[in-house]
């Protein structure tokens, strides 16, 4: 008998890996990690206790509903509990998203650059990836994005504030492009970065949901929240589609310790709230260095900045790594640095200083 493999799904066949950011080598000489978009800070008040209680129960599973956190964002965001549901980090309320729209056939609209899991879980659904190019100023094309809409369109993403460049959309525009979007196309605000956001002009997607029951608002404990190594996220939508996501969540895929941790965050707000304050003035000063030394820097309302720099973006990265700080590049096209504790941040101007000294 002749030995085969097991037959696979061809959609998988040169999917893209997804590319983590490089964490600090141990004992080398990078001290900071600027590459994830992490929160320098540790757990909120509360939060270890939390945990640490949580950790004890490890041998049972946790609720499968996740009740308490459910309740607790309810209560936070004046939804409905029918109208949320959690997964593993907003990314995995996406899949799941993708999973309960879109199959083979079908299509599904992202600006590009950005969230680079967009392409990935589109690709693993069997739908069929349709990138639209940013703005010349790095900004989500979002009249390009409507005009791209095809009878096969089942979701579009807009990932605001968009990552990896901190641009956002704002009202007037958002609402110009949501009217212009069939009402059997799901639309996708990912807000990952919302607690980041001072421009007024930008709307909260809980805002614009209300009205628009093809609107989906995506949210994270990764972020602000810093419980990015729990993995827990969550959604909300209007009844059809937050059923649907609960039917494709992976059963008791968020940890007990991950969703008391989470209500614990959101009950720490007013400590939450400083930190991120702390952050804001950190990407202020970060920002406004870089755009004195001479780069062009989108202005940015996420917790990283973006530095376009196309052929020198290998360069440049090296030059962060032998500062002492290690950032996120993307091949040809540039580097992401997550805003992080005032040393990382002295660091990694003065390395940006030197390398444009250089040109």
């Amino acid at each position: 008998m002749s030995e085969t493999s097991p037959k696979l799904r061809a959609e998988l066949d040169g999917i893209p890996t997804y590319k983590p950011g490089r964490p600090a080598a141990a004992g080398g000489p990078v001290a900071f990690k600027l590459s994830s978009n992490e929160n320098p800070y540790p757990p909120l008040p509360g939060v270890m206790e939390k945990a640490v209680a949580a950790a004890g129960n490890f041998n049972r599973y946790p609720d499968m509903a996740c009740t308490g956190l459910m309740n607790e964002l309810a209560d936070r965001f004046g939804v409905p509990v029918s109208h949320l549901a959690t997964g593993t980090g907003s990314v995995g309320v996406a899949q799941q998203l993708l999973q309960a729209t879109s199959g083979p056939g079908d299509e599904v609209i992202y600006a590009w650059r950005s969230f680079e899991a967009y392409p990935i879980i589109t690709q693993i659904s069997g739908a069929t990836s349709v990138p639209v190019p940013l703005t010349s100023g790095d900004v989500h094309d979002l009249d390009a994005m409507a005009d791209a809409v095809t009878d096969r369109t089942r979701l579009i993403f807009v990932c605001n504030p968009n990552n990896p460049t901190g641009t956002v959309v704002h009202r007037e525009e958002l609402e110009r492009f949501l009217d212009r979007i069939p009402s059997d196309v799901l639309v996708v605000l990912d807000e990952a970065y919302r607690e980041f956001i001072r421009d007024a002009e930008v709307p909260d997607g809980l805002e614009i949901y209300r009205s628009r029951p093809n609107v989906a608002v995506l949210r994270t404990f990764s972020k602000a929240y810093g419980l990015a190594g729990l993995r827990v996220g969550f959604a909300v939508a209007h009844e059809p589609v937050a059923a649907a996501l609960r039917k494709t969540a992976v059963p008791f895929g968020v940890s007990q310790l991950a969703q008391d941790a989470a209500v614990a965050s959101l009950q720490a707000e007013d400590e939450l709230l400083g930190r991120v304050g702390a952050l804001v003035a950190e990407r202020a000063r970060v920002y406004e260095g870089l755009v004195k030394q001479g780069w062009t820097v989108p202005p940015t309302q996420a917790n990283f900045v973006w530095l376009r720099l196309g052929e020198r973006t290998a360069d440049f990265a090296a030059a962060c790594e032998e500062a002492g700080v290690v950032v996120r590049p993307f091949p040809g096209e540039g580097v992401r640095v997550t805003i992080g504790e005032s040393e990382a941040n002295d660091i990694f101007l003065h390395a940006a200083d030197a390398f444009r000294s250089r040109l």
